[in-house]
């Protein structure tokens, strides 16, 4: 072989590679590649086989290293170009199959890897593209994973309406989801959304040394250490058992070399994990109560706890061994602190004042007070230089101290809840400060004044975290959410929302206003034409259903509206408020027809006669108003229960009312007269529901005893249904008077048949039903989450949840369901608070304020 010279042309075989990659990928990859048969099939409920059916190794292989390859190559001249080409067609193709693959992580690394290759060329156009697609990703990468057809439906429904990803592959949109066209106009600061949905709350973030690592804390004792790259999660960290839903972890902490994580757990400890390996290395025994706050000191050989104890302990992280208690507090210690420098210690507790110590004596040296004497110091944090200390609190103000002279430098005000948590970025520049009232504060350090505010969480946010490279803000809330903010780039002195983010084919008034507060609830009118929502304020909105336009915005009432309700005909509208009085208004012009006074509390029911012509009120005062609709005037007022009354319904002639309290009875009123016919007893706890059947000889009460009685209204007997978990909700006849339906807080609603008292059916709701009626043909039962088919020919037995015995369903508030199955996901700013349906109309109430509107034709 001598004279003869071989040489690899490795950038050409790359080339050919890439090219090759791109061929079968081409020839391979399409919506929907493996035949699912919903789009809301769990990936998990995949068949391994039809994973190995639908992909080859060669596609395989294509799927995940044609970028690797691609970055193997000298020149990108023709390559680029390739690239594009290929995306603005296969993107979400092959998106969906790094997801099949279980490789949705390795997705969002190559699309990293891919932009920071494509940048370098400085190819701007290709680099925008790549950047919009990896922002697509990381939003919709939790959804993707777990149900990968959500890309083309959740991903593009809720994706910013100018975002090169949605307007590329518009055409892919679901056809039968109409009145999807407010989103936000492009990606925000917001890069992530995590969601840890089997907890009541997400209570704690920190990032690891080198900012790859965030790790958050969360009710039931667990620890989750997620990639802040890919947004993959790498560990779930729990202590000793037993867990409860309640117990949470306080305060997490890294180790400056990031080898150790410490956390609080709920049985008074403190627990040091190897993050290498994910086992707990140390289990700190000494306080007496519940830990609040843990920290490492510069060097990573003490850890700090401050605890409800009063006291705050010192422990040497090689050892797990105590080295100091100091005592001093006089209430529970809420934060501690260390700053940079590792000489103080900082301590604040429930009640003033905020303490500095020794670090290495734990001798007392400062005291700061917050303004108020009973002041919560829920938050501390150092800044970088060590100068400078802030302090938030239960009195909605961050102090910030100057360390040399114990004075005051600002008191920053903005925030209208407690001040939960508070850090200053890596550069000294800002402070960011999460609060109570659900959003994020970025201060300017230097002069005290406000430059941002992030909202988008939808419940307090309860801690907050800069990375050691001060590109990332890390966030979490009680929302079961972490977020992730990129703060690198962001503009100053703005605000960032990313409520509206999920805010799809949302109505809003016409000078564009957002309210503050929460929408409460939404009632469609019979016929289902004009809507009614309630904006947690005092005034009540009306909808038109079609355009889905404001009409009108009724206004008179002087406190918050608790309840509203349309008459029979849909010509009027009745609202209950705090401010003790009940308003009639006309539904066509918005005007007010009457303001009924009388009442000494709060509206607690409004119920409307089957005529209309009469309007039961009852509040806490014991007594039931009967109205006169016509003329405002009082016809009867009802004396007689001992306590506050939950529920009235007429009888079908509108002669009778029946009445079920908080003192056990049920009673049944003459409506002429005003007299009470008869008084019900025997239910153990208070009367939540009743109803009367369609020919007003029997009626249904549910009660917080878990039990529902069937009375014969004319012998007095009755039927005692049992099966109910929890406390009864709601009891409703069809119209035949053959079924009974009941809703329960064990979230179930079951069908009974009210000849022999006998169960017919359970289903599961997934959720609170709110309310509860049959359709005028009896085949459908009507609630706020959806119909439910009990047509006779239904085989109700393979149906136990009730979102697969439906036409249109929304459970757990994060999936609709059609006709079984479930094909939309709801991200977590989209969620409703309250809902209603009507036929294929369904509408939700956000904590936003914001009211949307989505028609499903299936």
């Amino acid at each position: 072989m001598d004279g003869f010279n071989f040489y690899l042309d490795e950038p050409t075989k790359h080339r050919d590679m890439v090219q090759f990659c791109f061929q079968t990928m081409r020839s391979h990859l399409r919506k929907n590649i493996c035949n699912l048969p919903s789009p809301g099939t769990r990936r998990t409920d995949i068949d391994p086989q039809r994973i190995s059916q639908y992909f080859p190794p060669e596609l395989r292989h294509s799927c995940r290293y044609w970028i690797r390859h691609l970055e193997q190559c000298q020149s990108l001249l023709i390559e680029v170009e390739d690239v594009l080409h290929f995306l603005r067609k296969h993107f979400l193709h092959w998106v969906e199959a790094m997801c099949l693959l279980g490789l949705i992580s390795e997705a969002v690394t190559m699309l990293g890897d891919l932009y920071a290759l494509i940048l370098n060329g400085r190819n701007s156009s290709v680099s925008y593209f790549i950047y919009d697609a990896r922002r697509f990703v990381l939003k919709y990468r939790q959804i993707a994973d777990q149900a990968p057809l959500q890309l083309y439906w959740a991903g593009l429904l809720f994706a910013p309406q100018t975002t090169l990803i949605r307007e590329e592959f518009q055409s892919e949109l679901p056809s039968w989801i109409c009145q999807f066209h407010q989103v936000n106009e492009t990606w925000g600061p917001e890069l992530q959304t995590l969601e840890i949905s089997n907890s009541m709350s997400v209570s704690s973030v920190a990032f690891s040394p080198d900012s790859k690592l965030l790790a958050s804390g969360s009710t039931g004792d667990t620890v989750h250490i997620w990639d802040t790259a890919t947004g993959g999660l790498q560990q779930t960290l729990r202590g000793i058992p037993p867990w409860t839903p309640y117990s949470r972890v306080h305060s997490i902490a890294f180790s400056p070399d990031g080898q150790l994580l410490a956390c609080d757990s709920s049985d008074h400890t403190i627990q040091l994990w190897d993050i290498a390996t994910g086992d707990m290395k140390h289990t700190l025994h000494g306080h007496s109560s519940y830990i609040n706050s843990v920290a490492f000191s510069p060097d990573g050989q003490l850890l700090v706890s401050g605890s409800g104890d009063n006291t705050v302990r010192l422990w040497d992280t090689a050892t797990g061994r105590l080295k100091q208690t100091i005592e001093g507090h006089t209430h529970g210690v809420e934060s501690v602190a260390f700053p940079p420098n590792g000489q103080l210690l900082a301590s604040g507790s429930k009640q003033n004042p905020v303490e500095l110590w020794d670090a290495e004596t734990g001798t007392g040296l400062e005291s700061f007070c917050l303004d108020w004497l009973i002041g919560v110091a829920s938050s501390l944090a150092f800044s970088p230089d060590s100068q400078l200390l802030a302090c938030g609190s239960n009195q909605n103000i961050i102090h910030i101290w100057d360390i040399a002279t114990g004075d005051i430098k600002h008191r920053l005000k903005g925030h209208i809840g407690w001040v939960f948590s508070v850090a200053f970025s890596p550069n000294d520049q800002l402070l960011a400060s999460g609060s109570f009232d659900k959003t994020i504060k970025l201060w300017d350090t230097a002069t005290g004044s406000l430059q941002q505010t992030l909202k988008g969480h939808l419940d307090h946010v309860t801690s907050v975290a800069f990375s050691p490279d001060g590109r990332l803000l890390g966030s979490s809330s009680d929302d079961k959410t972490l977020r992730i903010w990129d703060v690198s780039s962001l503009s100053l002195q703005q605000t960032h929302m990313e409520q509206s983010d999920c805010a799809v084919s949302t109505a809003t008034s016409p000078d564009k206003r957002i309210k503050a507060g929460w929408v409460t609830s939404v009632v469609f009118s019979p016929n289902g034409q004009q809507l009614a929502s309630c904006p947690n304020d005092d005034t009540v909105q009306l909808w038109d259903t079609v355009t889905n336009s404001l009409q009108q915005t009724l206004m008179g009432h002087s406190d918050w509206i608790r309840l509203m309700i349309f008459s029979p005909n849909g010509q009027q509208l009745a609202s209950g408020s705090y401010d003790n009085t009940v308003r009639l208004w006309d539904t066509t012009t918005g005007s007010l027809h009457h303001t009924l006074e009388g009442h000494s509390d709060w509206i607690r029911l409004l119920v409307f006669s089957p005529d209309g012509r009469l309007l039961a009120s009852c509040s806490s005062d014991y007594k039931i108003f009967l109205w006169d609709t016509r003329t405002g005037n009082l016809q009867q007022t009802l004396n007689g229960h001992s306590s506050c009354i939950e529920s009235v319904a007429f009888s079908p002639d509108g002669l009778q009312l029946a009445s079920g309290s908080y003192d056990k009875t049920i009673r049944i009123w003459d409506v002429a007269t005003g007299n009470i016919k008869e008084t019900l007893e025997g239910h153990a706890y208070h009367v939540n529901s009743v109803a009367f059947s369609s020919n007003g000889q029997l009626l249904a009460s549910g009660s917080y005893d878990k039990t529902i009685r069937l009375w014969d209204l004319a012998t007095g007997s009755f039927q005692t249904l049992e099966g109910h978990s929890s406390p009864i909700e709601l009891v409703a006849f069809s119209p035949d008077g053959r079924l009974l339906a009941s809703s329960s807080s064990d979230d179930t609603l079951r069908l009974w048949d009210t000849a022999t008292g006998s169960l017919q059916h359970s289903f599961n709701t997934d959720g609170t039903v709110c309310k509860l009626e049959f359709s005028a043909c009896g085949s459908f039962i009507i609630t706020n989450l959806g119909s439910l088919d009990v047509r006779p020919g239904n085989d109700l037995e393979n149906h136990t949840s009730a979102s697969t015995a439906t036409r249109i369903f929304v459970h757990n508030k994060q999936w609709i369901s059609v006709n079984g199955k479930d094909v939309l996901w709801l991200p977590p700013n989209f969620r409703p608070h309250c809902s209603a349906i009507h036929e294929n109309l369904l509408v939700f109430g956000h904590t936003s304020g914001h009211v949307s509107f989505i028609n499903v034709q299936p």
